[in-house]
């Protein structure tokens, strides 16, 4: 199977360390399997590759959604200061 080449390089060398480490563990602990670096290394890969960029358009619309609601109450905060 080719190796794939990681769409997205998000995580600082020391994070992606860490997230190697727990699936190493999640594998062990979970499944009783043993596997390296390399097999965790292809998983993570995979997961960033599929789930990564449907988080990020989640954070942007959440964030559309949140200054859209900010800036509807600063709409009524500005209107309530004109003199009538």
């Amino acid at each position: 199977m080719p190796k794939r080449k990681p769409k997205w390089d998000m995580l600082t060398k020391e994070r992606k360390r860490e997230c190697l480490q727990k699936i190493i563990t999640f594998f062990h602990d979970e499944r009783s399997e043993e596997i390296g670096l390399i097999a965790a290394e292809s998983v993570l890969d995979f997961f960033m590759e599929e789930v990564v960029a449907d988080i990020y358009n989640k954070a942007i619309k959440d964030s559309k959604k949140l200054i859209n609601e900010r800036f509807q109450d600063l709409e009524i905060e500005l209107d309530l200061l004109f003199n009538k």
